[in-house]
């Protein structure tokens, strides 16, 4: 009986100790804005626990592996200093956005451009853009935002590809690059949705007649089919783009959302609005397979989400919530799914003792993962639910209703020719045959850990 006794109360202590160690869930009330704002202060304090570019000895906006995920740490930061208005991180994204520019100003900077696919430096463009229409402001003798915005899209258009497939971008820039011989949904889909928002910001007409050209190549290849409004991941050249890789990813479709978003808020033609509801419909569809929260299907059941793939339904979730103020009558439909998704994201950050986030947000608790990734998806989930407390303050304007960078048509012109025709190293070579080779092997593990789940 006192042995008995004894284990008992052993066992309570255990268990008291251990419950007493264990951190709390972000606490998230979705109807209150200060708490919307209090669970992204915790979640971009700890995202921002993974940069050193302010360091000394470090690059300002870099991540030498993986230097796309500069622009979705900015994007992030951008929408936290918006919606919150906290400026704490304001002049890290100034220095690290204008560090990572390039010499042109079209975000292909000489250290990364050798390498480099159009996804990548199309989303830096995405985040100057979102500068722009933010009136984040420009930094005195630097590049301004929208003219960096301006040289991403002189860049790509340069590039488009009429040797095959009737158009379209590549994935990847140079012959030595894996994806070269592809056209993919993120490079044409990103490329489409900074045309619509430049078109909308400056009222030109040469961004309209690119949205347009865009999106028409995107309905004529099997990325986008504007029946059943499923949107392939990529097309192969070889074959004249026949037929598509059908991974089913939540920014493929988010991107060309988003850019029919600004066309139908831009121009209110009709066109627009069906594929609106068309791609929202099919989103809504396929990436809330648990009830109302937000998951990248083809990764996230079989926990094999690489950390690009982590980035993608925060991306979305942020364009979702952006569609939602420039088409408002999709409002409806996407207030309720970005609410439940940014609960249970709030529920998912309990790791480490500090609040680390996880991945998989519908198991309602942490999955054990931790990453700068995971935390930037949080970030955007929580922000997106602050178009609740829209004053008309918190939509991206326009050069006519206060937006104030300064534009440049001709930024970065001619980049894109001389990118191509630069000469290539035996350093090039070696750094794209290295990356080269870890995609290879990284992407055929995933493929047959898919298979596998399957």
């Amino acid at each position: 009986m006192q042995l008995s006794g004894t284990w008992s109360i052993l066992n309570g202590l255990v268990a008291t100790l251990l419950f007493s160690t264990l951190t709390p869930a972000i606490e998230l009330n979705i109807g209150d804005e200060q708490s919307i704002k209090d669970a992204a202060s915790t979640s971009t304090y700890s995202m921002m626990g993974w940069y050193a570019g302010n360091e000394t000895g470090q690059i300002p906006g870099s991540f030498p592996e993986k230097w796309w995920e500069g622009s979705a740490l900015f994007l992030a930061l951008l929408q936290y200093w918006h919606f919150t208005g906290d400026d704490t991180y304001n002049s890290l994204m100034s220095e690290g956005m204008e560090w990572q520019s390039g010499d042109k100003g079209d975000y292909m900077p000489s250290n990364y451009s050798s390498y480099l696919g159009n996804d990548d430096q199309m989303f830096w463009g995405l985040a100057a853009m979102t500068a722009a229409e933010l009136k984040f402001p420009d930094v005195p003798d630097k590049f301004s935002w929208l003219s960096l915005a301006q040289g991403v899209f002189n860049t790509q258009t340069a590039r488009w590809d009429t040797t095959t497939c009737g158009g379209g971008l590549r994935w990847q820039l140079f012959p030595y690059q894996d994806g070269y011989t592809m056209k993919n949904s993120i490079s044409n889909g990103g490329l489409f949705q900074l045309a619509a928002r430049l078109a909308r910001y400056t009222n030109e007409d040469k961004y309209t007649k690119w949205a347009e050209k865009i999106w028409d190549w995107s309905l004529s290849s099997p990325l986008v089919n504007n029946k059943t409004w499923n949107v392939a991941d990529s097309t192969q050249m070889s074959n004249d783009c026949a037929d598509a890789g059908n991974y089913q990813w939540t920014y493929n479709y988010g991107t060309y959302l988003m850019g029919a978003a600004y066309m139908y808020n831009f121009t209110s033609d009709e066109k627009w609005k069906t594929p609106v509801d068309g791609l929202l419909a099919r989103t809504l569809k396929i990436f809330f397979p648990n009830g109302d929260v937000f998951e990248d299907t083809t990764c996230e059941p079989i926990k094999k989400c690489n950390f690009n793939e982590i980035l993608f339904k925060g991306l979305t979730s942020s364009w979702l919530a952006f569609t939602a103020l420039l088409v408002p009558d999709t409002a409806a439909q996407i207030k309720p799914k970005l609410a439940s998704s940014a609960q249970a994201a709030a529920k998912s950050c309990t790791g480490n003792n500090n609040n680390t986030c996880g991945i998989a947000w519908y198991q309602n608790k942490w999955d054990g993962t931790t990453g700068m990734e995971q935390e930037i998806s949080a970030t955007n989930v929580f922000l997106a639910n602050m178009i609740n407390f829209d004053t008309g303050t918190f939509g991206p304007v326009t050069s006519k209703t206060g937006g104030n960078s300064s534009s440049d048509p001709n930024a970065g012109e001619g980049s894109g020719d001389d990118d191509k025709d630069k000469p290539i190293t035996n350093g090039d070579k070696a750094g794209a045959s290295i990356l080269t080779l870890i995609f290879v092997f990284s992407w055929a593990g995933i493929m047959a850990w898919m298979m596998l789940g399957a």
